[in-house]
């Protein structure tokens, strides 16, 4: 008997990071609003320590007319897309759980 977690820990840890930290962008660039971005209100630096690498590929992949405060959003839209195509390729090698048994229908 297979289990459902541990013999699929690659993909599961990878989807988990990888919405985790899109999911962050999306509350950083609403909490933006009501913080300043020096703020030391300890959610605040929680969002930006998940999120800082992620929004720095953003400036550096996108043309620099987009404002900074978008960054977070782009960022966000990105990381969901890669979460698409990583999760389909780890579909495609066998790395994900089957929601059938194998040998079943």
């Amino acid at each position: 008997m297979q289990s459902f977690v541990t013999d699929h820990l690659v993909f599961w840890v990878v989807m988990y990071v990888l919405a985790l930290t899109a999911w962050a962008c999306i509350g950083r660039f609403m909490m933006q609003v009501f913080v300043p971005h020096d703020s030391p209100n300890y959610i605040w630096r929680g969002f930006r320590l998940l999120t800082d690498w992620a929004v720095w590929c953003a400036r550096r992949m996108i043309p620099s007319y987009v404002e900074g405060r978008f960054l977070p959003l782009v960022a966000a839209c990105w990381l969901f897309g890669i979460r698409l195509v990583v999760g389909v390729l780890l579909v495609g090698m066998g790395m994900a759980p089957r929601i059938t048994p194998p040998g079943a229908g």
